[in-house]
């Protein structure tokens, strides 16, 4: 894999991964409408490790909250915030393991990997989170998370699992349903992806462990760095971002590159 297409494999993984615009789609569509090697999973691994780096960086504060309250957690004592935040990150994230783990199994995961799955899943969740920010209530935040709520959010990261539709944005989605005001629902959602990127990691870093070499390893290097900046890069844009406006901007980002992708299976690519 030549430098370029190195660095710009990092760099979109690490803007979209944290964008309601799915990075996994964007990753699919690269070598799909570009004709460019995929870039494997040593790199899809490497991104992630950049991308964690970058959200545990931005959100330390309440990083370090949760980790001080897992030891209470797991004694069964939720009397501190931290506590309580601790098990409803776990709880959140149960969904998404188990259907990962089965969608990887049973090899579901590569027959979704299609443009026209990915311009569907963009154009419809899409409008579902124009529909959830436009008409969803504000009155809740960060004190209002509850073991229930989060799960909720937590099986729809679980849908996530279709490229397309984004981790972040189908979280983002069902905290603005729920009635969290835009900046708490994306700090969440962002909270939710430290433990989903690290399973996510872990089980893909199993299956390549054993073709690493220095070559690659030097490329993954290269690779987790840049994720890194431009993860850290998108999220301060994005968290600032919606302290002012809605969700708007990549609501129509989603309906013209999902038009756009339609137009190109429909059309050109029957041709």
């Amino acid at each position: 894999m030549s430098l370029f297409q190195l660095i710009l494999v990092a760099v979109i993984q690490g803007i979209t991964e944290f964008l309601p615009i799915s990075s996994s789609g964007h990753l699919i569509l690269l070598p799909g409408l570009t004709g460019m090697e995929d870039q494997g999973q040593v790199i899809d691994v490497a991104v992630h490790v950049g991308t964690l780096f970058a959200v545990v960086l931005y959100f330390w504060a309440d990083v370090k909250v949760a980790l001080i309250g897992t030891g209470r957690m797991l004694t069964g004592r939720l009397d501190t915030p931290g506590a309580r935040l601790a098990l409803q990150l776990v709880v959140a994230t149960i969904p998404v393991i188990v259907a990962g783990f089965i969608l990887h199994e049973t090899g579901l995961s590569d027959a979704m990997r299609s443009v026209k799955t990915i311009a569907w899943t963009t154009l419809v969740f899409g409008v579902v989170l124009y529909v959830a920010d436009q008409w969803g209530a504000t009155d809740k935040g960060a004190g209002d998370w509850t073991v229930g709520r989060a799960l909720i959010v937590g099986l729809l990261q679980a849908v996530a699992l279709i490229p397309g539709t984004s981790r972040s944005g189908i979280t983002m989605t069902g905290g603005r349903m729920l009635g969290f005001n835009r900046h708490e629902a994306a700090r969440f959602a962002m909270l939710m992806s430290i433990p989903t990127i690290m399973a996510s990691g872990l089980l893909l870093g199993m299956d390549v462990v054993k073709d690493a070499d220095v070559s690659m390893a030097k490329d993954a290097a290269i690779a987790a760095v840049f994720a890194f900046i431009s993860a850290l890069l998108a999220l301060w844009g994005m968290m600032k971002m919606l302290e002012k406006i809605s969700f708007t901007p990549y609501v129509i980002y989603r309906l013209v590159l999902g038009a756009f992708l339609l137009v190109y299976v429909y059309v050109f690519h029957a041709a």
